[in-house]
């Protein structure tokens, strides 16, 4: 199959194939996602079958606006029109018990409930709405991989499995939405991501917990990316504190182990010896946005047998960040043998 990469003026181009059953990633301000028609559960089944993803995984149901939710939702929490005035279109995913039988088991992995987003990318607006359906949307790249933030990403995932890309460039957030369960009573983070805790807290004027419930590979998880290991490498990575660089990297010496850097410019400047994806800046935000890309480009160069990356306080955005390389690392940090 040839996969075909879409520019503005050919989304008509890329509806049509989504109409007609084809996938088609698509950019969102997070990571690029892979889009089916939700209402086509052939298509939906093909995604699983595309990214090699576990078929009990429950996938987003992108929408251009939230009357699109209307049809399938049950009931609605009485803070979402609240929280949907202040963040959509954005990067936060919304769960809702939801009508029985309005959409396919394959699109809610069984469940009684689903999630939806609308995404903050006008292309991609602009694509649901021309295919006349919401998209199911995980992330574009095989499963278990780090998530793509670049058409060029997905086309080396994906290439010759999926009939296309619709091109925006690179991702200006670099990791998924936040998730938040509305189908109980109290509004509950499932996934962290670019809204924040604090800023929901903040709109809504009530506590917000956050589920750090890691599901195991025999469960089936309420939301994506709530697996015990996710977003890996095929090269392992280790979480290195602030204190223990020194120790690290004369470990891997002694243990003859090529590393690799995920850092800001600060360390990056003070082991300038050794292979490294610099983030752009020290902020948090620049960590989040690199954080897929820089995985990716030390894993695929093959030059390193181990990455070491760099934490930040788990709090605000750094929960989102952190989120994601733990389960990069496999919850693993350096500690001295």
């Amino acid at each position: 199959m040839e996969t075909k990469i879409f520019q503005s003026d050919q989304i008509n181009q890329a509806a049509a194939l989504l109409r007609q059953g084809e996938l088609v990633a698509f950019p969102t301000e997070t990571v690029y996602g892979l889009g089916a028609n939700a209402l086509l559960p052939e298509s939906v089944k093909q995604v699983f079958t595309v990214k090699g993803r576990p078929s009990d995984n429950p996938l987003i149901v992108h929408v251009a606006d939230f009357s699109m939710t209307a049809e399938f939702v049950e009931s609605y929490h009485p803070l979402t029109e609240k929280i949907v005035k202040h963040f959509w279109p954005g990067p936060l995913t919304l769960i809702f018990k939801i009508k029985e039988g309005s959409l396919n088991p394959v699109v809610t992995g069984g469940l009684s409930t689903a999630a939806f987003r609308m995404p903050d990318n006008k292309k991609t607006l602009s694509l649901i709405e021309k295919t006349d359906a919401p998209l199911v949307g995980p992330s574009a790249n095989t499963s278990g991989r780090p998530s793509p933030t670049t058409a060029l990403h997905v086309y080396h995932d994906l290439k010759g499995k999926i009939a296309g890309i619709l091109d925006d460039g690179a991702t200006q957030i670099g990791v998924e939405s936040t998730v938040l369960d509305l189908s109980g009573e109290v509004p509950t983070i499932l996934r962290p991501g670019a809204v924040t805790q604090e800023a929901l807290e903040e709109i809504l004027g009530i506590e917000v917990p956050l589920d750090k419930h890691l599901v195991k590979e025999s469960e089936t998880p309420k939301a994506p990316g709530m697996k015990y290991k996710h977003y890996s490498p095929d090269t392992p990575v280790l979480m290195i504190n602030s204190d223990d660089w020194e120790k690290a990297l004369i470990w891997a010496e002694a243990n003859d182990k090529k590393v690799g850097l995920l850092v800001t410019p600060k360390i990056a400047d003070k082991y300038s010896s050794a292979d490294r994806f610099v983030f752009a800046d020290e902020t948090v935000e620049a960590a989040t946005r690199g954080l897929f890309s820089g995985l990716r480009a030390l894993d695929e160069a093959k030059k390193v047998d181990i990455i070491f990356a760099e934490v930040f306080p788990e709090d605000h955005l750094g929960l989102a960040y952190m989120n994601r390389l733990k389960k990069a690392a496999a919850q693993n940090y350096f500690s001295e043998m």
